[in-house]
């Protein structure tokens, strides 16, 4: 694959400022500086640098980020500012064309903290997203008043919400303080914990979503961090048994 194309795929702008970027000595591959755009490279794992940043080819991007609070997930946010622009420009601009960049595998709110994945694989956002697949997302709720057993066994037995007249359950809950509470889900209504909660007495004062499937946050990610997914990750992510924190 040529470098100038590599370096297209992976979101450092068009082919003609990719090529440029060859050309004057910016890109540099197993620590050798490359001039020439036609350069063929087999862009597997292939590791390079651009103006001295490290980075790696990915044929798609997997990420996780650790959503902090005051962040909305649009790329149009209306009041606060856009997660995505907690990611490298590259990251956003991956692949070109209207579609480009990776996306949010659904939405936390503004004030929702957490595990959030990105890609830029629709067929991986799909099966993550979609209620049919059942993935288990776990969320660690502060609620203002103290949480009773009546409480979590309406949460497993099912709540009716405004728009939907079928209940809906949680697949896993479990008081882990006077005011707090695991709770899994396997679908993404809006803003469906906080309503939920509210449907059983009880308000969200903090949320926290701590795992997706079987992946848990990591204790070393700090809010606003990003990293790619290791293929482990990506195991842990499809296995759906772990239904509490």
């Amino acid at each position: 694959m040529k470098l100038q194309e590599i370096l297209f795929s992976q979101g450092f702008g068009t082919r003609r400022i990719c090529s440029g970027l060859v050309q004057q000595g910016f890109v540099a591959v197993a620590g050798v500086v490359c001039t020439e755009p036609a350069a063929e490279f087999v862009a597997d794992n292939l590791h390079f640098t651009v103006q001295d940043v490290a980075w790696q080819y990915h044929e798609k991007a997997y990420l996780m980020l650790y959503k902090p609070a005051g962040y909305e997930c649009s790329q149009k946010p209306s009041t606060y500012p856009s997660i995505y622009t907690l990611l490298p420009a590259p990251i956003r601009q991956r692949g070109g064309g209207a579609a480009a960049g990776v996306q949010a595998v659904g939405r936390l709110d503004q004030d929702t903290t957490g595990l959030l994945l990105l890609s830029d694989d629709g067929k991986f956002i799909h099966r993550m997203s979609s209620p049919k697949h059942h993935v288990p997302k776990v969320y660690d709720v502060t609620a203002k008043h103290a949480v009773d057993d009546k409480q979590l066994q309406k949460l497993l037995a099912g709540v009716v919400l405004d728009d939907d007249p079928k209940p809906v359950r949680a697949a896993a809950c479990a008081q882990t303080g006077e005011l707090q509470l695991s709770l899994t889900l396997t679908e993404g209504k809006y803003h469906q914990v906080k309503r939920m909660i509210a449907a059983v007495g009880n308000r969200v004062d903090a949320l926290h979503r701590s795992r997706i499937g079987g992946l848990a946050l990591p204790a070393d990610l700090r809010p606003g961090e990003w990293r790619w997914l290791t293929v482990q990750d990506m195991v842990a992510i499809s296995t759906a048994r772990p239904l509490t924190a």
